[in-house]
């Protein structure tokens, strides 16, 4: 996948067990990325889904990760840190996790986040996890779910690398779409094949009679 425009990008998952998202987002986070990941979660995240291990995501990588981590009590704590970290140039990235939709999520707060990224040049993520998908100014907005993986090469039994389903249903400059996905770990990025078009919108209805 070719590298992004900085900016701020939005995955939803189905469940709160389900990791797709999490892999999707670090197999972006290229080896040339310089500086740490700051990862900040309101409780209810870190609660229902877990809180991030840099020894687990050094083995999803193939790679040491340097993570900052920062767990808050609510929503609107997450979107403050998320903005003082964009302005930080020692950072590489920004994830932040936020449960539900909480009134400090609205279009504005998203506005605010996607500006300081672009400013910064550098790139956000928002991990939405029993969430709607309401208006929001993310660039990108997307729905990742796990996929059954392939079997190993060497035993047929073992489940082989994770592979996801990730459909882009809302982007600014690109076409959505649905993509099967997965880390190339020898080359450090995301591939993505087997693009699936989004639907054409439905005709208005028209009335009989």
């Amino acid at each position: 996948m070719a590298d992004r425009f900085p900016t701020l990008c939005e995955v939803f998952s189905p469940t709160a067990t389900d990791g797709a998202a999490t892999g999707f987002v670090l197999a972006q986070i290229t080896p040339k990325a310089r500086g740490p990941i700051f990862w900040v979660q309101d409780r209810l995240s870190r609660h229902e889904g877990g809180r991030p291990h840099a020894t687990g995501l050094a083995f999803l990588l193939g790679r040491p990760v340097d993570l900052l981590y920062l767990e808050v009590r609510r929503a609107a704590d997450v979107l403050w840190a998320m903005e003082e970290a964009l302005g930080c140039p020692a950072l590489a990235h920004v994830i932040g996790e936020v449960w539900g939709d909480p009134p400090a999520l609205d279009f504005t707060a998203t506005k605010r986040l996607a500006l300081r990224s672009e400013r910064s040049g550098m790139q956000a993520w928002l991990f939405r996890r029993a969430a709607r998908t309401d208006l929001s100014a993310a660039r990108e907005r997307w729905h990742v779910s796990a996929l059954p993986s392939p079997p190993m090469p060497d035993d047929l039994r073992a489940p082989g690398a994770p592979i996801w389903q990730a459909e882009l249903f809302r982007a600014r400059g690109r076409m959505p779409g649905r993509w099967v996905a997965r880390h190339d770990t020898a080359n450090g990025r995301l591939v993505m094949g087997h693009h699936i078009p989004a639907p054409d919108p439905a005709p208005p209805l028209r009335a009989l009679g």
